[in-house]
């Protein structure tokens, strides 16, 4: 086969992806402000130029802006907080990275529902205003083979979890690796990345393929040993030497291994950089800095991987969703109420995953990696 005939059967395939992305799992409707936000750079401008053509097919009213890539640390451009402030139907990032933090709303955060919001989206999204797929640091070959996948088996999947998950107080993590871990849930509820992001307030990656849920604070304690692979400053780890992590009332007290390790701890003083610096500059007031500071070191997630076409590739995106792991986020969690500059994942490969009830009763829900 010619690379010129490659080249159409590639552009083919990306626009089957997005064609299943904007109707399938956006259900985007005639008259819709649809959003999309993306960098100038090869992948991401490829995808997010065929699901711009995607939305415009289906009827949405659909604008695509284009700022430079940003990291977990840095700011969105102003402008583009202007527009999501716009307050789209349909918001979509398809990033290099991340979309970026608001620099307003870090300073002057939102409240509602005795909650506090640090950026527009965060609080558009969840309060119900707009729905939304966000897909940092997406490749093209990634969204053609993740993207296309059985939704019906998935979402089945994933509210079977969540209904076990959200009556359990807790979790208890084994693996083979070393990993033994209670987690505590009382009080939180499990949300759905299982593509369905057709309603106001539904939202989530793309690729799909997890269900998710943020520790009950001060509850978590045990050994976390990640041996798949993590988030750090400078990108995703494979893992190589198994990170040993220990974890008292919810927070990461001691952290042992090799490269990997010191690759992780280094993060988590970046983080901590990072406010210390914005209150020096006014940008935050200190008592906000000294709580992203022991933020940076809470877990801010449980996820469960559920997408049978993902593989551990080195990109979280696409690794969190691997069917066979769960993964274990140290950071900012999805509640707002343990705030970081970070939110690093970190994979557990054939966990085995049982959930306590209430009244003590157990349930397993994974076994070494299967689905029980």
């Amino acid at each position: 086969m010619s690379k010129f005939v490659e080249s159409i059967a590639y552009d083919e395939d990306l626009k089957r992806a997005a064609k299943v992305a904007i109707e399938d799992v956006m259900a985007v409707k005639e008259g819709e402000n649809v959003l999309i936000v993306s960098n100038p750079d090869d992948d991401v401008r490829r995808i997010s130029e065929v699901v711009f053509n995607a939305s415009v097919d289906s009827g949405g009213k659909t604008s695509l802006v284009f700022q430079e890539p940003k990291t977990q640390v840095d700011f969105a451009e102003d402008a583009v907080i202007r527009a999501i402030e716009s307050n789209p139907d349909v918001f979509i990032s398809i990033s290099r990275h991340k979309l970026g933090k608001d620099r307003f709303r870090m300073k002057d955060p939102i409240s509602e529902g005795g909650k506090e919001f640090d950026h527009i989206f965060t609080y558009l999204w969840k309060t119900k205003k707009l729905r939304s797929f966000w897909s940092p640091s997406i490749t093209a070959k990634m969204f053609i083979e993740t993207v296309p996948i059985d939704y019906g088996e998935l979402r089945s999947n994933a509210r079977k979890l969540k209904g076990i998950l959200d009556k359990a107080d807790a979790v208890h993590i084994t693996a083979k690796a070393g990993t033994d871990v209670r987690i505590g849930l009382k009080g939180r509820t499990t949300h759905l990345d299982d593509g369905d992001f057709t309603k106001p307030g539904t939202g989530g990656n793309l690729p799909a393929g997890e269900v998710y849920i943020s520790p009950e604070l001060e509850s978590s304690e045990g050994t976390i040993v990640y041996d798949g692979s993590i988030s750090a400053h400078k990108g995703v780890i494979i893992i190589l030497d198994p990170i040993k992590v220990k974890v008292e009332s919810n927070s990461v007290t001691k952290i042992e291994g090799g490269t990997e390790a010191t690759a992780l701890e280094n993060t988590l003083n970046i983080s901590k950089k990072t406010a210390l610096e914005m209150a020096e500059k006014g940008s935050m007031t200190k008592e906000k800095s000294e709580e992203y500071i022991k933020g940076a070191r809470c877990l801010g997630e449980l996820g469960i991987g559920l997408n049978k076409k993902a593989e551990i590739v080195g990109n979280m995106l696409e690794d969190e969703k691997v069917y066979g792991t769960c993964h274990i986020a140290i950071g900012s969690n999805y509640d707002e109420d343990v705030k970081s500059f970070t939110h690093l994942d970190g994979l557990v490969w054939s966990p085995t995953i049982t959930a306590i009830h209430p009244d003590d009763s157990e349930e397993t829900i994974m076994k070494d990696g299967k689905l029980v």
